[in-house]
């Protein structure tokens, strides 16, 4: 029974964390007023270069951060369409997603097929090896320890420092924080950027450790769920903890499901975390003065420069 237990919480927890790098990524942002769609396409750059690094240099640390850089890279591009020549965020981000897609397949065609032994996880002599409690916090991959700190980083970045205090001040009025000085495109920039890394980290974990290979789209809609997640927790960084956990638990009921034989057909069984996604926004959009009391009050603004 012990071990049902554990390979079920092990499998939501390498479910839900490419999810917590892409939401929390995208969270932060939001919070300086900018949405960028192009996550779906930034996690599969940062996918495919993760994993063409390992292959060609079999270092997992160098694959790592390209799978980041990756990811900052094409989020740059957004970047300059929409801070520098005021294009529209939403079109930018749908154009992101389906160039980083089609990208993405072009690199990593002499890739598909190629296995890789993943990650190495921690082992600590005599602890790892305890009961129920061992396996289950002392034998992940440094990219799973990465995702349950992220979310306290974020959290004490946003309600305690003062450049997070400055970024929630551009994404709740750009104009009024330029003028006391504050250089919103930068604070922008640099915002789109750091969310462009931490969807390339998700798209590295996605290829070097949850499935240690390369299989074109192999995102599967999480950029997507990334975006949906945000505005689930209502721009919050633990309630993107545990909505991440959600969405994980959910995948990998439809797996455990359909491995039980439940007659119910597979395609319906893997529609299931899409199904709750889509729920999920529904129930929230109900309640529209929610909404509007926690998000930014500038996404989605272009900012014009006065001086």
């Amino acid at each position: 029974m012990n071990e049902i237990i554990i390979a079920a919480v092990l499998t939501i927890i390498t479910a839900a964390t490419p999810l917590l790098y892409a939401a929390l990524g995208e969270m932060i942002t939001e919070k300086s007023g900018i949405l960028n769609l192009g996550v779906e396409g930034m996690i599969l750059l940062g996918a495919v270069c993760g994993f063409a690094t390992v292959h060609f240099t079999g270092s997992g640390t160098l694959a790592v951060f390209a799978g980041l850089l990756a990811g900052m890279a094409l989020s740059s591009v957004f970047a300059v369409l929409t801070l520098w020549f005021q294009a529209s965020q939403v079109a930018s981000g749908l154009a992101l997603t389906i160039f980083g897609i089609g990208l993405s397949a072009l690199l990593g065609k002499d890739l598909v097929g190629i296995a890789y032994e993943g990650l190495p996880k921690l082992f600590i002599l005599g602890i790892t090896d305890i009961p129920l409690i061992g396996p289950l916090l002392f034998s992940h991959d440094i990219l799973v320890y990465g995702s349950f700190v992220l979310p306290l980083a974020v959290a004490w970045f946003l309600k305690y420092s003062r450049a997070g205090l400055i970024l929630r001040a551009v994404g709740d009025s750009h104009d009024a924080a330029h003028a006391i000085g504050f250089s919103v495109l930068r604070i922008r920039l640099m915002a789109i950027l750091f969310g462009g890394a931490m969807s390339g980290l998700a798209g590295a974990y996605l290829s070097l450790a949850y499935s240690p290979l390369w299989i074109e789209n192999m995102s599967a809609g999480r950029g997507w769920i990334a975006l949906a997640l945000v505005v689930f927790a209502t721009w919050r960084p633990g309630r993107v903890f545990l909505g991440a956990y959600l969405f994980g638990g959910i995948t990998i009921l439809q797996l455990h499901a359909q491995a039980l034989g439940i007659g119910v057909p597979s395609q319906v069984m893997s529609m299931l975390p899409y199904l709750a996604t889509i729920a999920v926004l529904v129930l929230i959009s109900r309640d529209r003065n929610k909404i509007k009391l926690n998000a930014p009050a500038c996404i989605g603004k272009p900012f014009h420069p006065t001086s």
